[in-house]
């Protein structure tokens, strides 16, 4: 069992973990944008190792709900607690972001709101609406909490159609109770499950290096088939406080290419496998 310590020493990283500096024509105009209207993308408060490339293709992640979580999970640096109240303006201003940069392909993510009656589920709506409105050929996934099984709010999502809807996994099912502690890792499953029976493009992830084997990760990719998801992404999972949970191994790019191929041949229209991969990677070319 995983367990969380005050201060855990973290394991030097590998060299095919550095990243390269962000460049390129596309990456500056964007960046002047972002830096000129005081724009907010998960992008960089995250510190995402891609987000160069990401800005340079025209993808950027925007996070609405606010930035504090109703739940701790162990992996996770967003500060949880009593969230401020909904803002009904957010829309108009993510969707005014998306416009003003350029953004071809916006994924969209937020915080849990177990606070909310309907799990925050209008306020997705209403941004992907507003989107929509301003930017008719932007293209959207929405990355969406389980919204606590409240299968109703659900279908809000679903009934608004944004081209790829994606929910994460996160990790094996053995580890799911330590690393996401008020989730289930069948909920979650049935969510993806009920998504593709909506009709959905259907995306999830997961994060390796907490101390799950490979028959646990091969496992978790074909209960993920099962519920016939589309696209699986597999990433290397980094400690981004020595207050979270340790990483456990750092997976070798041999170990993902596997995994990569072994996704393909189980019948995932696209797998993104890699130790710098995260969910909205390459997140563009998901769109098939």
């Amino acid at each position: 069992m995983i367990e969380l310590k005050e201060e855990t020493p973290r394991m030097k990283k590998p060299s095919w973990l550095r990243v390269k500096l962000p460049i390129g024509e596309n990456y500056r105009k964007v960046r002047s944008l972002v830096d000129e209207h005081k724009l907010h993308t998960i992008c960089e408060s995250g510190s995402c190792p891609n987000m160069g490339e990401c800005w340079g293709e025209g993808t950027a992640t925007f996070m609405i709900l606010g930035n504090i979580c109703t739940r701790s999970c162990g992996f996770c640096a967003v500060q949880t607690g009593k969230p401020e109240q909904v803002d009904i303006f957010e829309p108009g201003r993510v969707a005014n972001s998306v416009k003003i940069m350029g953004v071809k392909h916006a994924v969209l993510t937020s915080v849990d709101r177990d606070d909310l009656k309907d799990g925050g589920s209008e306020i997705w709506v209403q941004t992907v609406k507003a989107i929509r409105q301003q930017s008719p050929n932007t293209t959207m996934e929405t990355l969406i909490p389980d919204f606590a099984g409240n299968w109703e709010n659900l279908q809000h999502i679903i009934d608004v159609a944004p081209e790829i809807v994606s929910h994460n996994l996160e990790t094996v099912r053995r580890l799911t109770k330590q690393v996401r502690i008020q989730a289930k890792y069948d909920r979650s499953l049935e969510l993806l499950f009920r998504l593709k029976k909506g009709g959905m493009r259907t995306k999830s992830g997961v994060m390796l290096g907490l101390g799950e084997s490979v028959e646990e990760v091969i496992e978790t990719m074909q209960d993920l088939r099962q519920v016939e998801v589309d696209v699986l992404t597999l990433g290397q999972y980094l400690q981004p406080t020595p207050k979270h949970l340790p990483v456990e191994e750092f997976i070798t790019p041999e170990q993902f290419a596997y995994y990569k191929d072994l996704g393909l041949s189980m019948g995932f229209r696209y797998v993104e496998s890699g130790p710098l991969v995260r969910s909205s990677y390459h997140a563009e070319k998901h769109l098939f």
